[in-house]
Parts: C-alpha cells; structure tokens; sequence
C-alpha cells in the first residue's frame, strides 16, 4: 500500500494542490506577502506568528544531506504545528526559483535569496484573496486529518 492510498490522495489531487501552491506564490508575491529565507522566515514567525498563513519547506535530492538545514526544518515544523500554521514540504526549489523570479546570482555577484523556507503571510489591513489559498489550507486540514501534519508535494519544472 502507497502512501497515497493510505491518505487517500492521488496525483491527479496533488498535482492540482501543486498548481494551487503555485498560483498562491505568484499572488502573495504579487501582493508582497512572502517572507523568504529560513533566517528571515523565523524572525517574522518569533514577530508576528498570527499573520503567517502558510510555511513552505523546499529541498531537493541535494539538500537532504544538509544537517543544519533539516534542524532548521524540524524547528520551524515544530514551531507551526505549536501555532497552528500550515505547512507544506516541497520539492523543487529550481521551480520555486522560476515562479519567483530568482536568478542564480543578482546583477552584483550576490548569491541568491535562500528559497528553503518561504512564509506566505495574510495581512489583516489587506488580506489575500485567493481561491488558491483556501485549497491549500484545505489540503493541509485534510492532510492533518490523516495525521500526516507535514505533507509533501513535487514542485514540476514549467
């Protein structure tokens, strides 16, 4: 038996949340509701937790191997779950990279933004509206019912 089947997921389901997390990127962006960086990302949810609607985890095969960075991860899981945040594993940062419009280095030589955690934030002055966002926060809930309180989601290159 799959992990699918247990939670009973397919991929033609977890394709269209992929979409949906896409799509909500685009518009938080857009909107300028994307705290981006694992240090950032914590400095906002030490801040102002009630305003995060959604932490993003990103790695690749790559980055698995990376210690700190997966204690980095189980920090910022544990601390979601403690303040009811939803949160999504994905994989494929290099799509994170082209939806976000991130170049490998800036116009300077800079190294580019650390796209390994990225906070979706939901002002209350200006909130999001976006259809995009209540699937996925659907997603998570029903994810959670199947105590699956992490769940992971491939990222396509487009």
């Amino acid at each position: 038996m799959t992990l699918e089947e247990v939670v009973g997921t397919n991929s033609t389901e977890m394709e269209t949340v992929s979409q949906a997390v896409e799509e909500l990127l685009v518009a938080a962006q857009r909107q300028d509701c994307l705290t981006v960086g694992v240090y950032e990302s914590a400095k906002l949810m030490n801040v102002d937790p009630d305003s995060v609607v959604l932490c993003l985890l990103a790695t690749d095969e790559e980055d698995e191997d990376d210690i700190a960075l997966q204690i980095h991860f189980t920090l910022l899981q544990a601390f979601c779950c403690d303040n009811d945040i939803n949160i999504v594993r994905v994989s494929g940062v290099r799509r994170l990279s082209q939806l976000l419009g991130e170049d490998t280095e800036d116009s300077n030589g800079n190294e580019p933004r650390d796209l390994h955690c990225i906070l979706v934030t939901n002002p209350p002055v200006q909130p999001l509206q976006c259809q995009a966002l209540q699937h996925v926060s659907s997603f998570c809930e029903q994810s959670r019912c199947s105590n699956q309180w992490v769940p992971c989601l491939e990222l396509r290159d487009g």
